[in-house]
């Protein structure tokens, strides 16, 4: 799996609303930028900021990836629920498809606002609600729930995108904008995108699922983008808010 191709795909869905949300949060004007779980480097690599830019993530590896994509970016190997860096010593400080995976979102969401300074942007970019995804034709809204499976047994917290608001307030993060992204629901996915979809999902589900299931699935979803009768919608949220 190449998951620097995954990480382009899910940052080039929620592109419209980084741009947004950067510009009013002031990041053209910031100083020190910190990305918590920044994986190989996809959306620290388009930052368009004069800002010192800094990463963090729990995998050496993926961080190995983000040093060769994002050459200028201090990056450190750590964990989100208990940040490496002083109070208030950014002016924004985001993460993107990370919450879903901490053990303690809300701890993560209380060291991201300790870390920025007094007044400073908060955001999380991105945080699925796979618990409300859906699918039609209904014969496929199987997927949906191996999908799930599949991501609680990697210890994803499939519900909390739902969750997400509520959570800045319990960080104490004073909330500014909050609401569901759009993205799937403008356009159809091309071919080369659903293709990475079932990569991912083919990868999840190998030695869970006979192969032949995946396969008989696999094709139906084909047919119904095919006949135009597909929908596919994963509710997904963010929310922005000053520390």
């Amino acid at each position: 799996m190449d998951w620097h191709r995954r990480y382009l795909q899910q940052a080039a869905w929620t592109r419209d609303l980084r741009l947004y949300l950067f510009e009013h949060a002031g990041l053209k004007k910031a100083l020190r930028v910190l990305e918590i779980g920044c994986g190989t480097g996809a959306v620290l690599a388009d930052l368009d900021t004069p800002a010192s830019i800094f990463g963090l993530d729990v995998d050496f590896l993926r961080l190995v990836g983000a040093k060769s994509h994002v050459p200028a970016a201090v990056l450190t190997c750590g964990n989100a629920l208990g940040l490496p860096y002083s109070p208030g010593v950014f002016d924004l400080t985001f993460c993107h498809f990370l919450l879903l995976w901490v053990g303690d979102p809300l701890q993560a969401l209380r060291e991201m606002k300790r870390v920025t300074r007094p007044g400073g942007s908060v955001l999380a970019l991105a945080e699925p609600d796979y618990n409300s995804r859906l699918d039609e034709p209904q014969t496929l809204a199987q997927l949906g729930c191996l999908q799930a499976e599949s991501l609680q047994r990697q210890g994803a917290d499939t519900g909390l995108g739902a969750r997400l608001a509520v959570l800045f307030n319990e960080a104490g993060i004073q909330l500014i904008e909050t609401g569901p992204l759009t993205m799937g629901l403008e356009h159809p996915p091309s071919t080369a995108e659903r293709d990475l979809e079932w990569e991912v999902l083919e990868s999840d589900l190998e030695g869970r699922v006979p192969a032949r299931d995946i396969r008989r699935l696999k094709r139906m979803d084909e047919r119904a983008w095919e006949k135009g009768g597909r929908v596919l919608h994963v509710p997904t949220y963010f929310a922005w808010g000053n520390a």
